[in-house]
């Protein structure tokens, strides 16, 4: 367990932070644009993403079944808001502009996808949980469920950080 920093920004820089991030994600990184993904909560318990069924998401057409490739992008997009929002959290004494220069470097380097269920529903939930955040290093776990609830994938990741 880490030590908490000795100054925490406030709560007006933390709104400025989450809208940056918010920001970034929904709207600067296209591909998120093209899968629908929204940021719903950037919490105390970690991110929560959700994005609609929509048909250019189907992968079994005669099953309107989400396509496993959408669910393994966002089970990785998952796992890399996760880090941000961690590292904004082990960094809360910096500025946002500060802390988004930290995020240049982030990208993926492994990830493991498990599809448990049929990607049936109207929308979908992804959250994650950081497991490690190292120097270099940081990895998450990450959960798929559909509009009822109901686990469709879960996903393990390994990303540079730095």
């Amino acid at each position: 367990m880490t030590t908490p920093p000795s100054s925490r920004r406030s709560p007006a820089e933390q709104a400025r932070l989450d809208a940056a991030l918010t920001q970034m994600f929904e709207q600067q990184i296209t591909f998120n644009q093209v899968l629908g993904l929204k940021v719903v909560s950037l919490g105390p318990g970690g991110p929560t993403l959700r994005f609609d069924m929509q048909p250019s998401l189907v992968g079994h057409y005669l099953h309107s079944r989400l396509h496993g490739g959408v669910i393994s992008a966002t089970l990785d997009a998952m796992g890399g808001l996760a880090l941000m929002h961690a590292i904004g959290e082990k960094h809360a004494d910096e500025s946002t502009a500060q802390v988004m220069f930290r995020f240049v470097r982030l990208g993926t380097i492994d990830l493991r996808v498990d599809y448990l269920r049929q990607g049936i529903g109207k929308h979908f939930i992804a959250s994650s949980e950081v497991l490690r955040l190292g120097g270099r290093v940081g990895t998450t776990q990450m959960r798929l469920v559909n509009d009822e609830g109901t686990l469709i994938a879960t996903g393990a990741g390994a990303y540079m950080i730095s």
